[in-house]
């Protein structure tokens, strides 16, 4: 058995070991069989002769997962089926039906049933469902607890925020998560694209396996088609070795492409016939490797401008947006402010080992002021800040860096627009006073535009403003 092999026997293990399984069959060798069999794959499982005594032992045993024959006396397959809807969608109905009665299983299926089997039953398909429906279980579970630590505190896993934007994403990222699909989310910089990303993966039946982000903008145009499918030995100059890309990393797992609209056509055309074809091969290779990853996109551009713009494929957008998630801007949901400093006081007060409990109102009023370009980035860094700054349980007014003197809430005041101005000379004078804001940090200037470093870096060199800067 190879070291693999061992690693999924334990994943698997674990993961089975608290689900609990009812075997509902009328036919006693048949009934006792699978019992045991179930019993030896790791899981806790009872029995029940027929619908009614299967009733009986939902209330006592509280299985999680129910095998049950379609067709029995006294209550059938389809008729328990309906009452465990009732009593507790959560838990996953498999059904055993003979050939003739394989239609009804397909149309309980449309009305709930997790899946179905044919008769004789085939151990590995039984086991193959098994496993999928405890992953799909403990992906519920979890989401469960989210929603309960939702309602006391308002936070959704590392996302938090009580308001009704906030909520309708939970609503998207909960319908989402369980799936393979892909999801496209856009947001402005700061809004925690990265976050939601890593929420949908943690609540997917893929939580345990690899999670791997990647930011195209961050890499040269040379190397991200090397970074995403890998290369083999001598591929290019200076591949000196075989190296492995996102997709053969987070096998089995959930990539997350970061500005999405940032990438080459060229690889643009790879990535999508990746995401068709399920397989890639490595730059230099001629071995196509099949691989099952889920892809999580996200851009800080209006997806649809991209595409009229030619940055991003009207193909693979379609592929990508099979869930959309838009983040709203801190601006907009400001409701939220004092949830979210409360987080970030008492992550970085724990970080710090500082006594800081809470904000002053004064200070908090001043937060609620200000206009957050930079959004929940720029927040956690201010809070970050004054925390390390406070000297007892309060951050005050005095802890607080200048707020206010951002060149969004400027114009009219240190930066003015007159009639007649063309746009490009508009987009130059608030690049120039972006940078001076930031003393020429570029990263933080990106930051505060809402755009990418790599796009300032272009736009500072189609409007010839390096020399001058």
């Amino acid at each position: 058995m190879t070291a693999h092999s061992i690693a999924t026997e334990s994943e698997r293990t674990s993961s089975t070991a608290a689900e609990r399984v009812l075997i509902v069959e009328d036919d006693g060798a048949t009934r006792s069989g699978l019992t045991e069999l179930v019993r030896t794959w790791g899981f806790m499982a009872e029995a029940a002769a027929d619908g009614d005594e299967g009733l009986e032992k939902i209330s006592s045993f509280r299985p999680s997962i129910v095998v049950t024959d379609l067709v029995m006396p006294r209550k059938t397959g389809l008729e328990l089926l309906e009452v465990v809807r009732d009593m507790d969608s959560a838990i996953a109905v498999i059904l055993l039906t003979a050939q003739g009665t394989v239609e009804s299983a397909v149309e309980a299926i449309r009305n709930g049933a997790y899946d179905y089997l044919t008769k004789p039953v085939d151990p590995q398909r039984l086991r193959i469902l098994l496993d999928k429906a405890a992953e799909r279980q403990h992906a519920l579970r979890e989401v469960r607890a989210l929603r309960r630590q939702l309602r006391d505190r308002g936070a959704f896993g590392g996302m938090i925020g009580a308001s009704p934007e906030m909520r309708k994403i939970y609503q998207v990222v909960e319908q989402a998560a369980p799936t393979t699909a892909s999801v496209l989310i856009t947001g402005e910089s700061g809004t925690g694209k990265e976050l939601v990303a890593q929420t949908i993966h943690a609540l997917s039946p893929r939580g345990q396996m690899p999670y791997v982000p990647i930011n195209c903008a961050a890499i040269p145009e040379t190397l991200l088609e090397s970074e995403i499918f890998g290369h083999e030995k001598g591929a290019f100059t200076g591949a000196m070795e075989r190296r492995q890309g996102v997709f053969e990393l987070a096998d089995r797992g959930t990539i997350f492409l970061d500005e999405i609209a940032e990438m080459t056509p060229q690889t643009q055309v790879k990535l999508l016939r990746v995401l068709q074809e399920r397989r890639f091969r490595r730059l230099g290779g001629r071995v196509e490797t099949p691989v099952d990853v889920r892809v999580v996109a996200a851009t800080n551009q209006d997806p649809l401008q991209a595409v009229r713009d030619n940055k991003l494929r009207e193909d693979l957008f379609y592929r990508l947006n099979v869930f959309a998630i838009a983040l709203p801007p801190l601006r907009d949901r400001k409701e939220d402010l004092p949830l979210l400093t409360q987080a970030f006081i008492a992550e970085f007060a724990d970080r710090n080992g500082k006594a800081v409990k809470a904000i002053s109102g004064e200070a908090m009023r001043k937060l609620e002021q200000y206009h957050w370009p930079g959004n929940v980035r720029e927040l956690r860094n201010v809070i970050e800040r004054a925390t390390i700054l406070a000297e007892g349980e309060f951050i005050e007014l005095k802890h607080l860096p200048p707020l206010g003197v951002v060149p969004v809430a400027a114009v009219g005041s240190g930066m003015t627009l007159e009639a007649g101005i063309t746009v490009e000379e508009a987009e130059r004078r608030l690049i120039v006073l972006t940078l001076e804001h930031t003393r020429d940090n570029k990263t933080r200037a990106a930051e505060i535009l809402g755009i990418s470093l790599k796009t300032l870096h272009n736009k500072l060199n189609r409007l010839g403003l390096r020399k001058g800067l």
